[in-house]
């Protein structure tokens, strides 16, 4: 699918569950948010069976997300329905990593080929700070776990705060000599619950690439590992993974976007920072047909907007971004 700038659109983020099992400050309130009602949420099979009308449209590609997705139950026979759609050539999970050794190796014989697993810091007690209530160690044992299971590439998304974390990017970076990751530094970006917290603790991605550099030498390009995502990826010489920024932010990737997202209520979202949203969960419990769903996917591509419209803040009131799936 083309949209209205000529990018092919063939990526499709599916949010399975707005519920989660930490309290990062920068994503949630401490409360937690107020969840959707489970008659409100897509069954398993209405999922799949909107992943099977994306792919008519043009959709090859899946990201699984959350919220946290593994708190979802009968997440293994998703991924498996997923993975029999013909059309789908990638099935990825984004995680904080906790219930990974529990469920990995089913996900992994379901057809899950990949993983992100989120980890912002290398210290325990800063750890459980900024996730409010997580435990390093269980974390780390998920990444452990993907790596044995041969989920590659393992990616750890970073996202980097001043004042809290940013004093540790060299030794997140420096995990790449030791493993073979692919750590990524995210921006910090407003989300919704905690727009406020956010405020002052940006750090752009050149600025991150820059303390890299003075601290453990010069950068080089690398070859993307295998992703649809934007980030752009280098490498520290004689390392066994890579180094990858993502700069929503102060350098915004739209032009190469080629995402639209499914949220765990069925709506089709063609941009995070856009409030703009195509209903499939009423047609779907109406009988559509496969042809009318695929059309919706076309539908909301036709309306995805050029770029987002980060500089404004998180537009939309009625959820944040763990609720989206991001």
């Amino acid at each position: 699918m083309q949209d209205t700038c000529l990018r092919e659109i063939n990526y499709l983020r599916v949010s399975v569950t707005d519920r989660c099992n930490m309290r990062c400050v920068y994503c949630m309130p401490p409360q937690g948010v107020k969840h959707v009602s489970h008659e409100d949420i897509l069954r398993n099979e209405e999922m799949a069976r909107l992943v099977r009308a994306g792919s008519m449209a043009g959709i090859k590609k899946v990201r699984i997300t959350g919220g946290e997705p593994l708190v979802r139950k009968g997440l293994v026979g998703l991924v498996e329905s997923i993975s029999l759609i013909p059309e789908i050539d990638d099935i990825a999970l984004t995680t904080n990593g906790v219930l990974l050794p529990a469920a990995g190796k089913e996900l992994k014989t379901a057809g899950l080929r990949r993983v992100n697993i989120s980890l912002d810091t290398l210290d325990p007690e800063l750890f459980r700070f900024i996730t409010r209530k997580g435990n390093f160690k269980e974390v780390w044992r998920g990444i452990e776990v993907a790596l044995e299971l041969g989920l590659h590439p393992v990616k750890l998304n970073t996202v980097v705060m001043k004042g809290f974390n940013d004093g540790e990017i060299k030794d997140l970076a420096a995990l790449t000599m030791k493993y073979p990751l692919h750590v990524r530094f995210i921006e910090l970006m407003p989300v919704g619950a905690s727009d406020s917290w956010t405020a002052g603790r940006h750090i752009p991605a050149s600025e991150i690439r820059q303390s890299i550099e003075l601290e453990l030498g010069g950068l080089i390009n690398a070859h993307r590992p295998c992703g649809n995502g934007p980030a752009r990826y280098y490498r520290l010489p004689g390392s066994q993974g890579t180094i990858g920024f993502i700069s929503a932010v102060s350098d915004h990737f739209c032009k190469n976007c080629n995402r639209l997202r499914l949220t765990a209520e069925g709506m089709i979202r063609p941009c995070l920072y856009s409030g703009k949203e195509i209903d499939a969960r009423t047609p779907l419990r109406k009988g559509a047909g496969e042809a009318e769903l695929a059309g919706l996917f076309r539908q909301a591509v036709s309306v995805k907007p050029e770029r987002h419209d980060i500089d404004a803040g998180w537009q939309d009131e009625k959820r944040i971004m763990s609720q989206i799936g991001g």
